[in-house]
């Protein structure tokens, strides 16, 4: 019996964490609309997010791509299929590796970096502060973040999905023997628009989970250095779980017929 009452300790609590998530994203989800809008805030979130993000998600997409063309080529090999080595790299990509790694490399930083500011904000009583001042803390702290990850997340996986496929385009053509132009019209041939599009609505859908789940843990730290600490540290393990979870739906609904 104790173990069964410990397992329905840890399925309740789940079920009560998946609740006070959902509303979080609820709430902040009715305040979007509403002002007012805190445009400062914003753009910084946009920069932060997206452009200080850049070089993390380029240079995981430039050695993956190429890591992928070796791969394929290695397994190809076998059937003597080395020439899809162009096509598949680039549906990889698009589809998959470019939106969830992107997404993961982003929850590393930005969950990261978003729970350990809320969370010291709470804990120094900052987030106090902004009530007594007549100020939302959901509407000036976590739907700027939660707005400016749904939408830069995409663009920065697009660059990515380009910076990937250069990096399967060099290790094809300058380590494997490709023609260069075979290389790239064998990738544009079998690159559909749909490919890329599906991947573009991941990434804003994992754009929405880093920054909630970032917003959730840092608004609902506990106290000192110690619960803050605990919450950078569920914040990326949640979101990166989370992206990986929502990866498989989506693939699911986009991918099978």
């Amino acid at each position: 019996m104790n173990v069964l009452a410990a397992i329905g300790r840890s399925v309740i609590a789940l079920l009560a964490s998946i609740g006070r998530v959902s509303l979080f994203a609820g709430v902040a989800a009715s305040h979007m609309l509403r002002p007012p809008f805190y445009l400062k805030e914003f753009g910084q979130a946009l920069l932060f997010i997206g452009y200080f993000s850049l070089p993390v998600v380029g240079l995981t997409a430039l050695f993956t791509g190429g890591a992928l063309a070796l791969q394929i080529y290695a397994g190809g090999a076998r059937f003597n299929a080395e020439t899809v080595v162009p096509s598949i790299v680039a549906i990889g990509i698009v589809r998959e590796l470019g939106p969830v790694l992107g997404g993961l490399m982003v929850a590393g930083r930005v969950a990261a970096s978003i729970a350990a500011e809320l969370g010291t904000m709470k804990v120094t009583e900052q987030i106090d502060a902004l009530v007594t001042l007549s100020t939302n803390p959901m509407k000036y702290l976590a739907v700027p973040r939660i707005i400016a990850a749904a939408l830069v997340l995409p663009v920065l996986v697009f660059i990515g999905d380009a910076i990937g496929i250069m990096g399967g385009y060099l290790v094809g053509v300058y380590r494997l023997g490709f023609n260069p132009a075979a290389y790239m019209n064998n990738t544009i041939d079998f690159l559909e628009a749909w490919d890329v599009i599906s991947g573009l609505i991941k990434a804003s859908v994992f754009g929405v989970i880093v920054a909630v789940m970032g917003c959730y843990h840092g608004m609902n730290s506990g106290r000192g250095a110690q619960g803050v600490g605990r919450a950078t540290t569920n914040a990326v393990v949640s979101a990166s779980v989370l992206i990986l979870a929502a990866n498989f739906v989506l693939t699911e609904v986009f991918f099978t017929e």
